[in-house]
């Protein structure tokens, strides 16, 4: 058998796979073992040591980061940890935007985010065929979990180098020499980094490559400063929308309702009348305005007044709920299940509740955007992009050139919870390009933005569940209505992909995405869940912490209506289900302690929610009401956070309050509804998001571990609602069940 670089094997059972010679042959080209070398640019003075980092001879270390810093951090975790295993002086750390390269392919995310159809290929061949692919995604709260310990080997590769190089001149074994602030040491002799930097590039690695020891000089779990904010603070960092090429225009864009939308009619000489147009361009399913300036461009557009025919069915609110309430009485498929569910729910007295979520928006500040310029059969994309080499092949499909005649520049993103593993806009400003023959920037309005997002599909649940005659839960059953979000998003994403289409070909009618994060954590002996696919006729995406928004929505509500039921206090009534997972639990006591909890007595305003994935667990305890109007107001919330090993507890810190906010606003707002297929919410106005002076306070505590690290960027996000619903349970004595949360008649 044939050994991989991946340390799979190539064996009969893996030839045959998926039935067929053909697929077969598939499986064992994508596993066949590659070399990648790294392709960074090296500017004068510095020195490429492996695909993570430069050295220069002035001193100063430039990390590549092949993920999209767009607020979580990743700029900074990723050169932390390459540099404590350097020795580094964090004062001398930089950081860019890493190139295309199969290197840096996330397998990780590809799991997270096509789980529906991707996982029913096995797992040695995605891992290879993600790398042969070049498949670079920043999603799923992967980054350090996918990245970490790559980075890791990097900077302790370097290292060595380094070593090499000075006990080379000092005449040493370069395993007497150690690293510390910059420097080769050995007893008193010092050479800084960049001294060493030419000759260490050229220096060969031993076979074993060991890892820094010592607890003195570490960066590693320190709070260091991060390399974005100084440029994002004076203004000098750059967004795809800060880009200027000589000779360039600008572009805005209007199009169609979702469905079968067609342009009919523009008025073109309205548009003409608008000072600085440059020109109009009509595609079947949008028109776009160039000008001199965004703002004339965009006037163009209201004066173009297009008019689209939709010939596809109306999608409105009652549609989508109609859609949802017929696949709950369709049938489903059993996505995950453990026990004999049917011998304990037969001829038993059930807990049952229904709960539904809406449509819910991205909305990141900024907006959709790239930067396009066609110049002697080449393409240069300026993107605030999270898959890179998707956004480049379908420029690249758009215009008809080919993959290597384009390169993407990735950009710094304004936010993005999602909304950038998309590339309409980039095959959009590749179109325009290619019309106009010069560099265009297109930028999409705020209301553009919104009525064209790829929204976190809505769900609709129906939970079941039996007690014993101790109130413990003896079984539980879920099914849950949603879309095929994970299809969907392969089918967009990397539709063309030959292995994905024999992955179709083996999945299953339902969709591990849609459903992800209703799995219960509990230690419930018999438990069902059932996804229940749902046509709504409205394209959806990947959002911030995906389905497990809406599953654990359902999940700790439902919980908490149990407790009620089994007549015992909230938090025992979930540690009580734990069984042995002592993280969670901690966290569960954490929260209750900090937050003073109460029991969520009767008036007491208290609610409380917990979950687990990506590795990491968090509990949230909230504390609201309702105010005069009968609108929900949350006054606190408190999060107790078990990640693993953290790289920078700042970091971790920002991601859980800033998840803490983005999870009230889904709660309370951040949705559309749907009328004539188009969403209704227009702007900020329209989304009820939180402001400074609504926002409530918050105290979040981190717990020390020596776990493996976790994902943070969407964990604060799941529990928020249930805690908040549970609070305004407790609040009121009514039951919300609907997200976001309304109190209804």
């Amino acid at each position: 058998m044939a050994e991989t670089r991946e340390g799979s094997t190539i064996d009969r059972r893996t030839l045959l796979i998926g039935g067929g010679v053909g697929a077969g042959l598939l499986v064992a080209w994508q596993l066949w073992p590659r070399d990648y070398r790294p392709n960074l640019t090296a500017a004068p003075g510095e020195h490429v040591f492996n695909a993570w980092l430069k050295i220069g001879e002035d001193g100063h270390i430039a990390v590549a980061v092949p993920q999209t810093e767009y607020g979580q951090g990743i700029y900074t975790t990723l050169p932390q940890i390459i540099a404590d295993e350097l020795g580094a002086d964090w004062r001398t750390v930089a950081v860019e935007a890493a190139p295309l390269n199969p290197l840096y392919a996330n397998p990780m995310a590809a799991d997270e985010l096509f789980a529906g159809t991707w996982s029913a290929l096995p797992e040695g061949f995605r891992h290879a065929h993600a790398r042969r692919s070049a498949l670079v995604l920043t999603a799923g709260s992967t980054s350090i979990r996918m990245f970490g310990d790559m980075a890791g080997e990097a900077g302790a590769a370097a290292r060595v180098l380094l070593c090499k190089a000075a006990g080379r001149r000092w005449k040493v074994d370069w395993l007497a020499c150690g690293t510390a602030a910059g420097f080769v040491v050995h007893g008193g002799d010092r050479l800084r980094f960049g001294e060493l930097a030419a000759a260490a590039a050229e220096e060969e690695l031993p076979r074993d490559v060991p890892r820094r020891d010592g607890e003195t000089g570490r960066l590693l779990g320190r709070s260091l400063p991060r390399l974005d904010v100084p440029s994002k603070v004076d203004g000098s960092a750059n967004f795809a929308g800060d880009i200027r090429l000589p000779d360039m225009v600008y572009a805005a864009i209007r199009q169609g309702p979702v469905g079968d939308t067609r342009l009919v009619r523009t008025d073109r000489a309205a548009a003409d009348r608008v000072r600085g147009v440059v020109e109009v361009i009509e595609n079947p399913r949008w028109v776009a305005a160039a000008a001199t300036n965004w703002w004339a461009a965009n006037r163009a557009l209201d004066a173009l007044a297009p008019r689209f025919e939709t010939r596809s069915a109306i999608v409105d609110g009652a549609s989508i709920d109609a859609a949802l309430d017929a696949a709950l009485d369709g049938d489903g498929t059993r996505m995950a299940r453990a026990g004999d569910l049917g011998s304990v729910f037969k001829g038993a007295k059930l807990v049952t509740a229904a709960y539904r979520a809406g449509l819910a928006v991205h909305a990141p500040i900024e907006t959709m955007t790239a930067t396009a310029h066609l110049h002697d059969g080449r393409l240069e994309l300026w993107l605030p992009t999270q898959a890179p080499g998707l956004a480049r092949a379908a420029a690249a499909a758009t215009i008809g050139v080919a993959e290597h005649d384009v390169t993407v520049h990735p950009m710094l993103a304004g936010g993005s919870f999602g909304a950038n593993l998309e590339h309409l806009a980039a095959e959009q400003a590749a179109l325009l390009t290619a019309r106009l023959r010069r560099p265009v920037q297109l930028v999409w309005s705020r209301s553009e933005d919104l009525l064209h997002d790829r929204c976190r599909p809505p769900a609709a649940a129906r939970m079941s569940a039996r007690l014993d005659v101790n109130g413990r839960i003896l079984g539980w059953q879920a099914k849950i209505a949603a879309p095929r979000t994970g299809r969907e998003l392969t089918e967009r994403l990397v539709g063309g992909d030959a292995a994905l289409a024999l992955a179709r070909t083996l999945a299953g009618g339902g969709d591990a995405y849609a459903v992800a994060g209703a799995t219960p954590f509990y230690a419930i002996p018999n438990y069902a869940i059932d996804h229940h696919p749902a046509a709504i006729g409205v394209p959806t995406g990947h959002w911030r912490s995906g389905a497990h928004s809406t599953s654990c929505f359902f999940t700790e509500c439902f919980v908490d209506e149990l407790a009620h039921v089994a007549g015992t206090e909230a938090l025992s009534f979930r540690i009580a289900m734990l069984g042995g997972e002592t993280r969670l639990a901690r966290c569960l006591t954490t929260v209750g302690s900090l937050g003073g909890w109460g029991g969520g007595v009767p008036g007491s305003g208290q609610g409380i929610a917990c979950h687990s994935f990506r590795g990491s667990h968090i509990a949230v305890l909230a504390e609201a009401h309702l105010d005069e109007a009968q609108r929900p107001v949350v006054d606190r919330l408190v999060a107790a956070i078990d990640c693993g090993r953290m790289v920078n507890p700042n970091v971790v810190q920002q991601q859980i309050e800033g998840g803490l906010i983005f999870g009230l606003a889904q709660a309370l707002g951040a949705a559309t509804g749907f009328t004539d297929n188009l969403a209704d919410a227009r702007g900020f106005r329209d989304l009820g998001l939180p402001t400074l002076g609504s926002a409530p306070d918050i105290l979040v505590e981190l717990i020390a571990s020596e776990a493996d690290s976790g994902g943070v960027s969407e964990l604060a996000v799941p529990p928020v609602a249930p805690a908040i619903a549970n609070a305004l349970q407790s609040a009121t004595g009514s039951r919300i069940r609907t997200l976001p949360l309304r109190l209804t008649a």
